[in-house]
């Protein structure tokens, strides 16, 4: 039997490999000459760096960046060597998570360490980019990773305007003529799985601004703007398009990267999924085992499970999930591929205890032994 293992992380609990390896255990207790391939699982947000490291052969970079408050903030990000490929973040230099609640302010946080991060893994020789731009504490349009890049905000006196969403409102010139050469060079591969424009009701400001501090007249002068942003940038830039979906990510960063650098955008599913060439592994397997911390009625609607279910029903592969919980309108994951899923959860315990690493690994492997003992019998 060939069981091929896509597994997300349980957060808090285990790694996208320790599950995966956990699963396999649990195989190979009743199966023991399976054949079992782990490959890692995200879906292009958090976790998504470490589970392609581990799952790549990569390594991480440690770099010291400018963190959302403009202060000193270390962060990393991952290299795969054998593709000059690096696999980022952005809420590592600029998350919400790095900004105390009473300090969010969307008016004076900056995406500029994002800049710092690329800048530096261009100086490392990666020329491939996949970055997660989810969890933004920012509204800054992206100028600030763009600053970084070497490229020219200026007001109307030449200088640099300042972090953050308010040097949008004395932007008066964009100049490209100190951008880091090796740039063009490069390609971005943007996981994003919102489809906001910049600006309007849908946008950047109106949609994600609350949750980053911002208050309704900040709201209002933001969206403003960002529109004048868009503006000025499509004078001397071609690809500026403020309406096209997924350009208000991030505060505007969905932005920066089309109209700046090549860059496309897709889901972040879809990005881990083709880097990892789970479709090779798949292809002739006799079952897929997939799953993620809790399956409910949201992963069925494209979470990473049933990304992985999508690609296994397209050989007409069984696909079973294993989670640490699930809800009743889990129920609908049957109709997205997934063939059955079952907790691991194995009695009646505290969620603190339920997540202790060592309890979520002998949890897995217990439930799938059981699982698979049924398998051999069939």
């Amino acid at each position: 039997m060939k069981a091929v293992v896509a597994i997300d992380s349980l957060k808090g609990s285990l790694s996208s490999i320790e599950a995966g390896n956990a699963i396999a255990d649990g195989i190979h207790r009743s199966i023991p000459d399976a054949e079992v391939i782990v490959r890692p699982l995200a879906d292009g947000g958090e976790g998504t760096v470490d589970a392609l490291v581990q799952g790549m052969n990569g390594k991480l970079a440690h770099i010291y960046v400018t963190g959302p408050l403009g202060e000193p903030q270390n962060c990393s990000y991952g290299i795969i060597e054998e593709t000059k490929t690096a696999i980022m973040e952005m809420s590592a230099a600029a998350g919400i998570t790095l900004v105390p609640d009473e300090k969010k302010n969307p008016l004076h946080t900056t995406t500029y360490g994002v800049g710092e991060m690329i800048r530096d893994a261009i100086e490392k020789g990666c020329r491939r980019f996949i970055i997660g731009i989810g969890g933004s504490a920012t509204n800054d349009g992206g100028i600030g990773m763009l600053q970084a890049l070497g490229y020219g905000f200026l007001d109307a006196s030449g200088k640099q305007v300042s972090y953050g969403a308010k040097g949008l409102r004395t932007l008066a010139a964009i100049t490209d003529t100190d951008v880091l050469p090796e740039l063009k060079n490069c390609e971005f591969h943007i996981a994003c799985d919102v489809t906001n424009p910049l600006c309007g009701k849908t946008g950047a400001s109106a949609v994600y601004g609350p949750q980053k501090g911002a208050t309704p007249e900040m709201i209002t002068d933001m969206d403003t703007w960002l529109s004048d942003y868009a503006t000025l940038a499509k004078k001397s830039f071609e690809k500026a398009d403020a309406a096209y979906p997924g350009t208000g990510a991030a505060g505007g960063l969905g932005f920066a990267f089309l109209t700046f650098t090549n860059a496309i955008l897709k889901s972040g599913i879809q990005i881990v999924l083709e880097e990892t060439r789970l479709e090779d592994y798949i292809k002739d397997a006799d079952i897929v085992i997939t799953g993620e911390g809790r399956l409910d009625g949201q992963t069925a609607m494209g979470k990473a499970p049933v990304g992985v279910a999508k690609l296994a029903k397209k050989h007409n592969i069984p696909v079973i999930a294993f989670a640490g919980s699930v809800t009743k309108d889990a129920i609908k994951c049957n109709k997205n591929g997934i063939d059955a899923f079952f907790p691991i959860v194995r009695g009646i315990t505290t969620l603190e205890e339920a997540m202790k690493t060592e309890n979520a690994k002998e949890n897995m492997t217990d439930t799938v032994e059981q699982v698979f003992r049924l398998w051999k019998i069939c």
